[in-house]
């Protein structure tokens, strides 16, 4: 968190400078991250306590913060972004501060019910533990590939909106606008990734190896029905469900963006299996395999991208199905090394 912090605050403006054209877009950037970067420490550590529930199959509170969470973030940005209720029009720098300060009463909130939740003395989580090499160094092994894997993802995208931002401001917004519908859609997904990955570890500690597949597979099938269940209202009537996010005067701008809406329909379905796939390989302790699937993923993505928005200049809507292709080779190359079990003779 500290070196993310360190990078957010001295490494960004020449960053953002590298990839963006736009004097608004860069200075509007700034001013989110200049708040933003502070909550860094609330999310990693969120990140910690999120992963122990988890593991022990104990996810309800986390449920229960989450909505602690969201609630918080909207009423701040409302407050925050349009300046009600006395307080400064912050603009995008109050979100990047609504965003910190309700990752800060989130954390304090899952504080007070781990001090109260008597389950934890188990644990024996407040107090110093002795140093164990061999564990940090299994903790590094399995840990290291996961992080580079977010670089990896998170790059990935950043790169495509650096690419498309040169294409025009209108082109940006509309890629934002999916980027959110996108986002929104993709909450099932990570709720049944992270059921995956600690299903998968459990059946494996239960030594019944045959069906780590299977259990991929059927979360996979319910992740995609979930999904479908609030995509297809949403990306077939964006008109019906973004106005009361929008308003009527950027209906312009849906309307500009529905043919992307219909791409994001199949890049969900192939994000929804794909997506459970590859954290289901991740709670077999396959990690570096994930993160050498994830690179070749990712290298195929960013030079589609270049392809077709510099060299061939195809425009916007070709250029999102490089979404389409990066989880096609994620499924593919997945369940291929799924099937082939050569997890099965990993020993931590």
């Amino acid at each position: 968190a500290c070196i993310l912090f360190a990078f957010m605050v001295f490494g960004c403006p020449w960053l953002f400078n590298l990839m963006v054209d736009s004097e608004v877009i860069y200075s509007k950037s700034l001013e989110y991250i200049d708040y933003r970067s502070w909550g860094v420490f609330a999310s990693y550590v969120g990140v910690a306590i999120v992963a122990l529930y988890t593991g022990v199959a104990r996810p309800v509170f986390i449920v229960y913060d989450a909505i602690l969470l969201i609630v918080i973030n909207i009423i701040l940005n409302y407050v925050l972004i349009f300046g009600h209720f006395g307080f400064p029009e912050m603009g995008i720098a109050g979100a990047g501060l609504a965003s910190t300060i309700a990752e800060y009463v989130a954390i304090i909130a899952f504080f007070i019910y781990m001090l109260l939740d008597s389950e934890n003395k188990k644990y024996q989580l407040f107090r110093l533990p002795e140093f164990d090499f061999e564990l940090i160094k299994t903790q590094f092994k399995i840990g290291a590939p996961i992080v580079a894997q977010a670089v990896v993802s998170l790059g990935s995208w950043f790169i495509f909106f650096g690419i498309v931002e040169n294409i025009g401001e209108r082109e940006l917004a509309m890629t934002n606008l999916a980027r959110m519908v996108y986002l929104i859609l993709s909450i099932p997904c990570w709720g049944y990734a992270t059921g995956i990955n600690t299903i998968v570890s459990n059946v494996i500690g239960q030594g019944k190896l045959k069906r780590v597949e299977i259990a991929i597979w059927k979360t996979a099938k319910l992740c995609w029905a979930t999904t479908m269940i609030f995509a297809i209202p949403i990306l077939f009537f964006p008109e019906v469900f973004l106005y009361p996010l929008l308003g009527s005067e950027d209906m312009s701008l849906v309307t500009d963006t529905r043919p992307i809406f219909y791409i994001l329909f199949i890049i969900l379905t192939f994000f929804c299996i794909g997506g459970i796939y590859f954290n289901g390989l991740a709670g077999t302790g396959a990690t570096f395999a994930g993160l050498k699937i994830q690179l070749v993923s990712a290298v195929v993505y960013i030079g589609y991208i270049y392809l077709t928005i510099n060299v061939l200049q195809t425009g916007l809507l070709v250029a999102w199905f490089a979404e389409v292709i990066y989880w096609i080779i994620m499924l593919v190359i997945t369940m291929w090394y799924v099937r082939r079990r050569s997890w099965e003779r990993l020993r931590f």
